[in-house]
């Protein structure tokens, strides 16, 4: 058996736990890392040649831990903690549904759970790392349920190591992060085991973007992060509705601004609204922290990032409606894209799912292409996150068609919506989708990807966001 310089072990092998390790495991071929998780079909997918998610670079990282012989996935839970000196805690956070914070507070049962079951597995002091999104004290609950589960002898240090990645470009985020974050109680104890996990990353970041804090700075810093990211889009997506209203062009705005050094180019990109499993969550926990502090005002002010994203989500919807004569009941519409952004095939939270239920209310016939997304995940997304399915809402699945061709779901339709901005739709044939489609065609482009004049020479009657209509 090799003899590891450290043990690690992460609980949870989704879209953090899983490329995070495998990561971790190329970057340092003498520390073992293993990736529990109670899903036997998640676990599996890991071990096989068709991984669960869609990352690009992912297949590669984790070929490497695997010949290495360091990086194991197992459903051996309790043996993953037991032979572990550190345990990171990587599993979801979603938003409550009902009782107090309904909306808006996170669920942190996962993670209470875990530290349960860290607590009655160890024989040994360990590292816990909470990996996921928690709100900012979380890890005082951690922390207690430790200590009072805690076997005698046995110790426990809580640290907060919050993950910035975007996925599509998780692979590059995790393998040259403009920082890493890790926050301790600072106490002796806390400090050195801020230390042992700060040298594992050490292995391939430089010691100058390893950031240390106090532990309710680095829970609370993740969730103003993303905060203030998807306040960048919000604020663009308002100015694209008046740039529409006064002619001017949202693009020349954001690279105006975007050049002013002071702001920056990078979240100034107008579009159909945010998506994905962070933006939203976390804002709505950001209310509640300030609601739950008697921070009113200061939650207003968040929540309008929300308030403001759901609008832009409604606004182009309504804009395809009104545009096509003020109907499209039983017209035939392809919606180019479902995944929540490129490069990826993640669908929580995705503008498409909205747009898509605004249509299906108009009863038009929605036919779907995304080449990263299944059925079976776009339908998941529509009854966990807007609660429909053929129960709630009956024939709701026949209105939805999903194509393996844009071609195909473009043919015969009214009107082409694209609501991610996948590569390959830079490049389609327009020429060939014109001439398969019902006249008058129609463009809208959620993303602002498409060439409008030319699409505008070849027949289209082409709308963008925040741009002069073509």
């Amino acid at each position: 058996m090799a003899e590891w310089e450290l043990k690690i072990c992460c609980m949870g092998a989704g879209y953090v736990g899983g490329p995070t390790m495998a990561v971790i495991a190329k970057m340092c071929p003498k520390i073992l890392v293993t990736v529990v998780d109670l899903s036997q079909k998640q676990i599996d997918a890991w071990n096989s040649d068709h991984l669960p998610i869609y990352e690009p670079g992912l297949d590669d990282v984790v070929k490497v831990g695997k010949a290495q012989g360091n990086l194991v996935f197992s459903t051996d839970i309790e043996g993953g903690i037991a032979q572990a000196d550190v345990v990171f805690i990587s599993v979801n956070t979603p938003t409550k549904t009902s009782g107090i914070g309904a909306g808006r507070a996170a669920n942190v049962k996962n993670c209470e759970l875990c530290a349960r079951t860290i607590a009655s597995v160890a024989t040994s002091s360990k590292i816990v790392v909470e990996k996921s999104t928690v709100p900012v004290r979380t890890s005082d609950a951690v922390r207690a349920v430790l200590e009072h589960g805690a076997k005698p002898g046995v110790k426990f240090q809580v640290l907060s190591n919050p993950e910035f990645l975007a996925e599509g470009t998780a692979i590059p985020d995790l393998e040259k992060p403009s920082r890493v974050l890790l926050g301790s109680l600072q106490t002796p104890e806390g400090l050195a085991a801020c230390k042992v996990v700060a040298d594992v990353y050490a292995k391939w970041v430089p010691r100058e973007q390893i950031l240390t804090t106090n532990l309710w700075s680095s829970e609370l810093s993740k969730l103003v992060a993303n905060a203030m990211l998807a306040q960048r889009v919000s604020s663009v997506n308002s100015i694209s509705a008046l740039c529409e209203a006064t002619g001017a062009d949202v693009s020349e705005i954001s690279r105006s601004c975007g050049t002013d050094p002071r702001i920056g180019p990078k979240f100034l990109q107008a579009s159909v609204g945010f998506g994905g499993s962070c933006f939203q969550k976390d804002i709505m926990n950001l209310v509640y922290l300030c609601e739950s502090y008697g921070l009113n005002e200061c939650a207003e002010y968040w929540n309008w990032v929300v308030k403001m994203n759901d609008y832009q989500k409604s606004r182009f919807a309504k804009n395809v409606v009104k545009s096509m004569f003020n109907t499209i009941t039983g017209k035939k519409i392809a919606l180019f894209g479902f995944a929540f952004k490129k490069d990826t095939g993640d669908t929580r939270e995705t503008a498409a799912a909205f747009v898509c239920r605004d249509f299906v209310d108009e009863q038009a016939k929605v036919h779907v292409y995304d080449p990263q997304v299944t059925r079976e995940t776009m339908f998941a997304e529509f009854k966990y996150t807007l609660g429909l399915d053929d129960t709630t809402k009956p024939g709701f699945s026949s209105y939805i068609v999903t194509e393996k061709d844009p071609y195909e779901a473009a043919k015969d339709a009214h009107a082409i919506c694209i609501v991610t901005e996948w590569d390959e739709f830079k490049t389609l044939d327009y020429q060939k989708l014109f001439d398969s489609m019902s006249k008058p065609a129609f463009i809208f482009d959620g993303r602002n990807i498409i060439d409008a004049k030319k699409c505008k020479d070849i027949g289209f009657n082409v709308y963008m966001i925040g741009k002069p209509a073509a």
